[in-house]
C-alpha cells in the first residue's frame, strides 16, 4: 500500500541533510543564483578575453562554484574574507556586484578598484572583502591579522580565508595557522584543493594525503568536504564559523574540488587527460544542486530556469555597464600609488 502524501513528505523531510533545514528556501535559491552568477560571470569574462576586450590574464574557477558559495552562506556583512588569484567566485559569494567587477576587468573607473586591480586584485572593503591576492598564500596572514583585530575589538565576527592546495606548501600558511591556533583567533581556513598547483599534482607536491591532515600539527580541527557538493561545504564551514564565533579558535576546511579550465588562459592542459576533465564535468556542482533543490521540494524546474535566465540577464547588463564605463585619465596614473601632497 502506498503511503499517504503527508506521511511521505514527513519521511522525506526527516531524511533531509541538515543543510536543507539550516537555511530557508529563499536562502537556498539565493545560493543557486550566486552559483549561476559565478559560472556566467566567468564564461562572460572568458569570452571577452578571447575577443581581446580584456587584457592581461585571468584564472577561472569554473567547476568550483559550490566551494565559494557554500563557504560564504553563513557569513555576515561584517565578517571578512580574503581571496586568491582565482577569486571571482569568492567576491560574488560575498555579495559583490557583477557590474563593478566587470568594470574592474575592463580597466574602468567604475570598477571596485577604479580599474587598477584587474582580475587578480578585486577588493570591496565595505562588504568585508579584504581583497584577492596574486601572491600564493598572500591572503592567509592578512586573514589572521583581521581575526586578531576582531578579537582585540571584542566582536563576534570572523575572518574566512580562501586559498588553494599550492598555498599549503608555503611558509606563510604554516606560520599563520600556528599563530591563529596559539591565540585562538576567530578565523576559518578554507583550502580549495583542485588537485593541481599550476601543473603540479598534489600527489607530487605533498607528503600527506589530505591538506586537512596538516591541521593536527596546529591543534585545530581539520575537516574534509566534497567541494563539488554545496551541502558538504556549507555544513563544514558553517560549523567552523560557529566555533570561531564562540571563541573556540580556528578550523581548517579542505574542499576537494576541480577546475575544468586551465590554471590560466595560457594553460594548454598537458599535465592532465581529457578523460579526467570530462569525468569531473559529470560532477558539476550547479547541476547537482539544481537536482537536489527539486528533489527536496524547495524549487520547481520552472523556478530554476528563471534563476538561470536572471543570471544571464544580470551578466549581460554587467558587461554592457563595463563597456560603457569611463577610461581612467593618464594624468591620474599615480593615484593610489603615492600619498597626496609633496613628500619631504
Amino acid at each position: 500500500m502506498a503511503k499517504p502524501v503527508a506521511a511521505a513528505k514527513s519521511e522525506a523531510a526527516s531524511n533531509q541533510r541538515p543543510f536543507y533545514k539550516q537555511f530557508t528556501p529563499e536562502q537556498l535559491k539565493e545560493a543557486l543564483r550566486r552559483m549561476c552568477l559565478i559560472r556566467r560571470f566567468e564564461e562572460g569574462a572568458e569570452e571577452a578575453y578571447m575577443r581581446g576586450l580584456i587584457h592581461g590574464t585571468m584564472h577561472l574557477s569554473i567547476g568550483q562554484e559550490a566551494s565559494a558559495v557554500g563557504s560564504t552562506m553563513a557569513l555576515r556583512k561584517t565578517d571578512y574574507i580574503t581571496s586568491t588569484h582565482r577569486g571571482h567566485g569568492h567576491c560574488i559569494g560575498k555579495e559583490a556586484d557583477p557590474k563593478p567587477m566587470f568594470a574592474e576587468f575592463y580597466g574602468k573607473e567604475e570598477g571596485y578598484c577604479r580599474g587598477r586591480g584587474g582580475s587578480m586584485h578585486i577588493a570591496d572593503v565595505e562588504s568585508g572583502n579584504l581583497g584577492a591576492n596574486g601572491i600564493v598564500a598572500g591572503g592567509i596572514p592578512i586573514a589572521v591579522g583581521a581575526a586578531l583585530a576582531i578579537k582585540q575589538q571584542k566582536r563576534d565576527d570572523v575572518a574566512l580565508c580562501f586559498f588553494g592546495d599550492g598555498a599549503t606548501n608555503e611558509g606563510a600558511f604554516h606560520e599563520a595557522l600556528n599563530m591563529a591556533s596559539i591565540w585562538k583567533l576567530p578565523v576559518v581556513f578554507v583550502c580549495e584543493n583542485n588537485k593541481y598547483g599550476m601543473s603540479v599534482s598534489t600527489e607530487r607536491s605533498m607528503a600527506v594525503a589530505n591538506v586537512a591532515d596538516r591541521a593536527s600539527a596546529y591543534n585545530m580541527p581539520g575537516v574534509i568536504a566534497d567541494g563539488n557538493r554545496i551541502e558538504d561545504v556549507a555544513e563544514a564551514v558553517t560549523t567552523a564559523i560557529a566555533r570561531a564565533r564562540e571563541g573556540q579558535g580556528p578550523t581548517l576546511v579542505e574542499c576537494k574540488t576541480y577546475r575544468t579550465r586551465g590554471h590560466s588562459r595560457s594553460d594548454r592542459n598537458r599535465y592532465r587527460t581529457k578523460e579526467e576533465i570530462e569525468e569531473w564535468k559529470l560532477r558539476d556542482p550547479i547541476g547537482h544542486f539544481e537536482t537536489e533543490l527539486v528533489a527536496n521540494g524547495i524549487a520547481t524546474a520552472d523556478e530554476i530556469a528563471a534563476i538561470s535566465a536572471a543570471a544571464d540577464a544580470e551578466i549581460a547588463a554587467g558587461i554592457d555597464f563595463a563597456r560603457k564605463g569611463t577610461d581612467p585619465s593618464p594624468n591620474e596614473v599615480t593615484r593610489g600609488v603615492y600619498t597626496p601632497g609633496n613628500p619631504s
